[in-house]
């Protein structure tokens, strides 16, 4: 059997999406109350693999992930993209429900829904144990609600008042998955993630990008974040297209590495067409 652990309660996001990213395979899905613990889990040894989101197509990157990756011994090894769809579950009526609960992420992926009926929100750290809060709460004051899967609805026995109550009905959320041993082999579909840092003096970000121009290599995304050991100063996360051990590859990360600090996270086979649950 597979073990893969994931921040959240059991019904999260990130359980459904490693249950896809493994479908077919047997395994054990080993909740966390953080993202941290969840790669610190697969590190360890205690489990195979570890599941993080890293950004949404509404709220964009989720910053507890990347801002952990760059202390991670773990390994990139694959990725998907998950269709969340929420729902605001309680045991409440529309007009009665006055807050509700859920992380962040999802909050922000409903702030219209939200603002338009008046609910006040409470950030939790996670959805599907957003469920479980509101379930323990029932009963006292205001009626409460969360905003989950309906798989967390049905996990844990509390009706769904509403479906589909994302600003966009095109919400996605992308995963990566993590291991201990690098993946090896090209498929020729593949992407890379790196990290890079670079010295806080003009051209510098100029001349690592360059390097992707003259060498032909498609960079899907950048992501700057704080160092936190200095102020503005930056960390760039950077996806692209192509395996390392491609020696064009190879020398564009040679060349790179004249220029800044760099951690190579992983290669792996892109993801597919997005999937998700088509209900609710």
């Amino acid at each position: 059997m597979t073990s893969v652990s994931f921040p959240g309660e059991h019904g999260a996001y990130s359980e459904a999406a490693a249950r896809s990213f493994f479908s077919g395979t047997d395994i054990d899905a080993v909740p966390h109350p953080t993202f941290a613990g969840a790669l610190r889990s697969t590190a360890d040894s205690e489990t195979d693999y570890t599941i993080l989101p890293v950004e949404n197509s509404i709220e964009g990157s989720v910053g507890e992930s990347y801002d952990l990756l760059t202390t991670t011994p773990l390994t990139v090894s694959g990725e998907i993209r998950y269709r969340i769809r929420h729902c605001l579950i309680g045991s409440g009526t529309m007009d009665s429900v006055r807050t509700v609960w859920s992380h962040p992420q999802a909050l922000g992926q409903c702030r219209r829904f939200l603002e338009g009926h008046g609910i006040k929100t409470v950030p939790t750290y996670d959805t599907a144990g957003s469920i479980k809060v509101i379930k323990m709460e029932a009963g006292g004051g205001d009626a409460l609600a969360g905003i989950a899967s309906r798989e967390a609805a049905e996990l844990y026995g509390v009706p769904v008042i509403a479906e589909d109550i994302a600003d966009n009905p095109s919400n996605y959320t992308r995963f990566l998955v993590f291991s201990r041993g690098r993946r090896k082999g090209a498929t020729g579909r593949d992407k890379t993630s790196i990290i890079f840092s670079i010295k806080h003096e003009p051209g510098s970000l100029y001349k690592i990008l360059k390097s992707f121009y003259h060498n032909n290599v498609n960079m899907t995304k950048i992501e700057s974040r704080p160092t936190g050991d200095s102020a503005w100063e930056y960390n760039f996360y950077v996806d692209f297209e192509g395996h390392v051990d491609d020696p064009r590859i190879s020398d564009m990360m040679d060349e790179i590495g004249r220029d800044a600090s760099v951690k190579v996270l992983g290669s792996y086979p892109a993801a597919a067409d997005a999937i998700g649950p088509s209900g609710g």
